[in-house]
């Protein structure tokens, strides 16, 4: 019988669900008050500041109802503001706060080091064999 422990994708969904778990406490120890994915929606925002909510939940891969969820705690959090879009009245303009980018910012250092820790004792080539690995398994899913 097969064991979960030996199936690559649940180590992957083990990995990604463990680094989240630390990220997100060091996060709180820190004393931020966002998630890991608020912060997500943030930089999509700032990455892209036209899209849509729809291609929020597309980058965040999230569903379009959680994302709105967020990006409504996010207003209350006075980390976005959301106004009537200037050319299509059926959606918003999201933008972000100053406090968002200050947060943003004072996070970064954080990031990194959550990263680091998390990747601690992977090699450079190591690290570019993943990426290349899991780049070649989501172009076989999307074929």
């Amino acid at each position: 019988m097969e064991k979960l422990d030996s199936i690559l994708f649940y180590s992957l969904e083990k990995a990604i669900k463990s680094y989240r778990q630390f990220a997100q406490h060091n996060i709180i120890k820190s004393g931020f008050d966002l998630t890991i994915d608020q912060w997500l929606v943030l930089k999509a925002i700032q990455g892209n500041p036209d899209c849509t909510q729809q291609e929020i939940a597309h980058v965040v891969f999230k569903d379009f109802a959680s994302v709105t969820r967020m990006i409504e705690l996010l207003v209350k959090k006075q980390y976005l503001t959301r106004a009537i879009h200037g050319d299509d009245r059926r959606r918003f303009s999201l933008t972000l706060t100053a406090k968002a980018l200050s947060t943003i910012k004072a996070m970064q250092p954080l990031t990194e080091a959550n990263r680091k820790a998390a990747l601690a004792g992977i090699t450079k080539e190591g690290m570019t064999q993943i990426q290349q690995n899991l780049l070649k398994i989501i172009e076989n899913c999307n074929a």
